[in-house]
């Protein structure tokens, strides 16, 4: 399964179900295969993937290990970016 995450001024953004479980997960979302998030959802969704990108990247540096494949900082900057488009936008992302 691929969750396609889209809205009506963006591009969709498209992740592998493990990747977009994840996200919602983060944001406090209901995994499933449709939902929502409203405009006056994002800051605090924004807020949250980026504390998440965060700490996965104080623990690779306090671990001194290098990441192996693609990180969460990665599979999250194109959601963040969109959720922060449409939130001034004023449109709803929808999956």
């Amino acid at each position: 399964m691929l969750y396609r995450f889209k809205s009506k001024n963006m591009g969709d953004v498209i992740m592998l179900e493990a990747n977009g479980r994840q996200m919602l997960e983060i944001i406090g979302k209901t995994p499933g295969p449709r939902g929502i998030i409203l405009p006056e959802q994002m800051p605090a969704a924004i807020q949250a993937l980026e504390a998440a990108v965060a700490q996965e990247d104080a623990r690779i540096k306090k671990e001194d290990d290098l990441p192996e494949g693609i990180g969460l900082h990665q599979r999250a900057r194109p959601f963040i970016d969109m959720l922060k488009w449409n939130h001034k936008m004023d449109q709803e992302v929808v999956w």
